[in-house]
């Protein structure tokens, strides 16, 4: 194919960088796509990345639960002591404060995924408020795990 000629001048580098070239004979023309090494390089830098964000995601989850215990033990002791003060007596079980009004129902503990589960701990009937009938005087997570700061969480205050 002979270049064009416009104006005097020849324009054969327009020609190739519109296709208008001709083609070497026997040549094939490559289909756009992406080879099997570069998706291969792809979803290896994929899996690096996946594999260093579960961790991550698998300790927000962990922290996320430990407030929530801690907010429910917080409640739990905030309950029991108001009802020991306004009864003049400690309630006999956790039930006994939603029977009462002190709370809608008896939290979960996020570690176990059970309200049945709960640690309580009765008083000593001598020092009781009641004495012929001692009651729950503190609550602790039914779990057997250990928390991020190395303490069991059936021992978190």
């Amino acid at each position: 194919m002979a270049p064009i000629t416009w104006f005097g001048r020849t324009h054969q580098a327009q020609l190739w960088s519109c296709g208008l070239a001709p083609r070497a004979a026997g040549k094939r023309r490559r289909l756009a796509g992406f080879t099997f090494v570069e998706l291969m390089v792809v979803i290896t830098i994929i899996v690096i990345l996946i594999t260093m964000a579960i961790p991550i995601y698998n300790n927000t989850i962990r922290r996320s639960k430990e407030s929530v215990l801690k907010n429910n033990l917080f409640t739990l002791r905030t309950v029991i002591d108001n009802y020991t003060y306004d009864k003049q007596k400690a309630p006999q079980s956790l039930q006994d404060l939603v029977t009462a009004g002190y709370l809608r129902e008896v939290p979960v503990d996020p570690m176990t995924g059970s309200n049945q589960t709960w640690k309580v701990i009765l008083e000593d009937a001598n020092q009781a408020v009641s004495q012929s009938e001692p009651g729950i005087y503190d609550v602790r997570s039914g779990s057997d795990k250990i928390g991020l700061d190395g303490t069991p969480y059936s021992d978190w205050n």
